[in-house]
């Protein structure tokens, strides 16, 4: 069994985007790129087999700066404009230029918290605690728990290798992606035939973290130009396809 996991990073000019800062879940129904090393930009799609101790990844997205950007109190996040149609007042409030990074990021967060729910995916936007947790009740139930990734120490050195103790959490889970915006807003979804795995993990430099990955047990409705497909070299519908999470993901599962 192979020691180490491909690699490939996500081309930025494919669409759609629905995630930040590059998830590697982000084109589940299109998607392009280029394939690279191990070397390369960092560990994105294996299949589930990989997935046991001794196997190295690298996760530079896992080891990137936290977004310490909070929830508004609901209160005053239903008082804020969140609508495609309301962009330029959007803009104006946080006095972002229309057409600058920023005011893009802003656009493309609305944009995918309005899109239309793919086959086999139910989907929200949480922008308070309180819509964050309701809204994950309503559709997991009250006896739940929040994941996250966990580092033991901030570290730049993305190389890691699977420890002894890696957990599927089942296939009921809530995966909700941080979204570029002035205040938090997630992006949360459940995903049919999806399963959610904690994983240890030990640092080349002896950093110890406990990632998050998820393992899609149903790619037939993915399009064969997908990424994932060129990378794995194996057709949709055909095995499991896993990827990691990027840091300041969150997955609620059942307790």
């Amino acid at each position: 069994m192979p020691n180490s996991i491909e690699s490939a990073h996500a081309d930025c000019n494919s669409t759609p985007t629905f995630y930040k800062d590059g998830d590697s879940t982000k084109e589940l129904k299109s998607g392009k790129g280029n394939k690279n090393s191990w070397e390369g930009d960092g560990t994105i799609y294996f299949f589930s087999k990989n997935l046991h101790a001794g196997t190295k990844v690298k996760l530079p997205l896992l080891i990137t700066p936290r977004d310490n950007t909070t929830f508004l109190p609901r209160r005053v996040s239903e008082s804020m404009p969140f609508s495609s149609n309301k962009l330029p007042e959007i803009l104006k409030h946080y006095s972002l230029k229309a057409g600058s990074m920023a005011a893009n990021s802003v656009s493309e967060t609305i944009r995918n918290c309005e899109r239309s729910s793919f086959d086999g995916e139910e989907k929200y936007c949480a922008t308070s605690l309180e819509s964050f947790v309701d809204l994950s009740v309503s559709m997991l139930g009250k006896d739940i728990q929040l994941l996250s990734n966990e580092l033991g120490r901030e570290t730049e050195n993305p190389l890691f290798a699977i420890g002894r103790g890696v957990q599927n959490m089942g296939e009921k889970n809530l995966v909700c992606h941080k979204m570029n915006y002035p205040y938090a807003v997630y992006f949360c979804h459940l995903i049919k035939k999806t399963d959610v795995y904690e994983v240890p993990l030990v640092g080349i430099d002896g950093t110890k973290a406990n990632a998050l990955a998820v393992c899609h047990k149903d790619t037939s409705s993915w399009s064969p130009n997908h990424i994932a497909f060129q990378v794995l070299k194996v057709k949709p519908g055909t095995v499991p396809i896993c990827h990691f999470l990027v840091r300041d993901t969150l997955v609620w599962v059942p307790k």
